[in-house]
């Protein structure tokens, strides 16, 4: 974009807080206004709006079927069938647990469009949703149960609207998004699926808020750290090596390492376990670590003085106290590794984004996140991750929200649709 100060740019590259875009190009404007002023948009932009109490029909009834981390299989066939039912063509689960549905255009190339099956919560977390009034509650009710359900919307609309385009367009409900799925259906999509190598742009319809544009992906390292010992009886064998004292001066240590606001660049102590007996000194226990970062280099240092600190740790507690029944070893095991990067702030998918949002009035803002764009991005695919619902609050709690009022859930979706059409080349 010749419009950016070069500063702007590499700000951006490095992944900083959320920026307020520059104008989008003369020739992205010009592709959105002549989408948006045709006769088929105009007819889809009418079956989203007569079809908005389908659409919250569609987020509880997606909503209300457990799709907890690896057991996404359930929703997964409901989702099938809410394909089938749409016209799509060769529907089907594939290997991984992805649903794939094919609307075909006039073959010049393809582009994919996304949501995710799978939630944070854990099976038999119960997920009936609540209505307060233009508020939808349960867990997982957004994230990404809208998703899936703007993805319909929009398949419904192009349907309603008689669109065709030149590239084919791929809908996707992918599996493992989440945490320790760490990108597994995506990565099985452009790596090992019939559709590799085939994609020149994504979205990801993972995002919330009006304005919100992601087009960089947060990469993330994930370790299962073990640290054990000889074990022994709390009095009895007092004075021997502790693994849990090395697990928990590992964790101290972890929270002194200094990290830069821009990139921005996280870390987390998030989950551990271990032990057998109030009155016995663990044999084994065991955490499990994040770490985050818009940067690759930067998430590189911190995943190397991790590993430092760790060894250090074990290393110091053999010094403290008595190794005669033996020593403390830490055994790091690497459960996530999602790719950092970024979509040119150039590539058409972010220009069009940014006019369609120009369209309606709204200064888009870039930011970076761990999504499926992650992957897509990773290997030179244009991508970026888009809005579900208008107002969002609360994703992976429990009391997680939506709002549904119709106004600005239909604007989202027009931004949406419109990016969607200009990229796929709206005949």
């Amino acid at each position: 974009m010749r419009c950016h100060h070069r500063s702007f740019v590499a700000a951006l590259l490095l992944g900083s807080a959320p920026l307020t875009a520059a104008p989008p190009t003369p020739a992205a404007v010009a592709t959105i206004k002549r989408i948006e002023a045709s006769p088929g948009f105009a007819r889809a932009m009418t079956a989203i709006e007569s079809g908005h109490d389908k659409w919250v029909g569609d987020i509880i009834t997606l909503t209300e079927i457990p799709a907890p981390p690896f057991k996404e299989a359930a929703r997964a066939k409901a989702y099938r069938d809410m394909f089938a039912a749409r016209g799509l063509e060769d529907v089907e689960i594939d290997a991984e647990g992805n649903v794939l549905g094919l609307r075909r255009g006039g073959g010049d190339g393809l582009i994919i469009v996304s949501a995710h099956i799978d939630t944070v919560f854990p099976e038999g977390t119960p997920v009936k949703v609540r209505r307060d009034g233009d508020k939808l509650h349960a867990p997982g009710v957004g994230d990404d149960s809208t998703g899936l359900a703007t993805q319909l919307a929009f398949i419904d609309a192009m349907n309603a609207g008689g669109i065709r385009t030149r590239a084919d367009i791929l809908f996707v409900g992918t599996v493992g998004e989440e945490g320790r799925g760490d990108l597994r259906g995506v990565r099985h999509l452009f790596t090992k699926s019939k559709y590799q190598g085939r994609a020149k742009a994504f979205f990801s319809i993972d995002g919330g808020g009006m304005n919100s544009l992601t087009t960089g992906g947060a990469g993330s390292k994930r370790y299962r750290v073990v640290f054990k010992g000889p074990g022994g009886h709390s009095y009895g064998a007092f004075g021997l090596v502790n693994p849990m004292t090395a697990m928990s001066q590992a964790v101290v240590d972890f929270y002194k390492i200094e990290v830069p606001a821009d990139p921005r660049t996280t870390y987390s102590a998030s989950v551990v376990g271990g032990g057998t007996s109030v009155n016995a000194i663990p044999r084994e226990v065991w955490m499990e670590f994040d770490m985050r970062s818009a940067s690759a280099a930067e998430l590189a240092k911190v995943e190397t003085r991790f590993l430092a600190i760790l060894q250090s740790a074990a290393e110091a507690e053999n010094s403290a106290r008595s190794t005669r029944e033996g020593r403390i070893t830490v055994e790091p095991k690497l459960v996530g590794d999602r790719p950092a990067g970024q979509t040119p702030l150039t590539a058409d998918i972010v220009q069009f984004s940014t006019a369609a949002h120009a369209a309606e009035g709204i200064e888009v803002r870039y930011s970076s996140g761990s999504t499926d764009s992650n992957i897509p991005i990773s290997l030179g695919v244009p991508a970026i991750t888009i809005s579900r619902v208008a107002t969002s609050g609360r994703n992976h709690s429990p009391d997680e929200w939506i709002g549904i009022e119709k106004a600005n859930n239909v604007k989202v979706k027009r931004i949406g649709l419109a990016t969607i059409l200009a990229s796929a080349g709206m005949e």
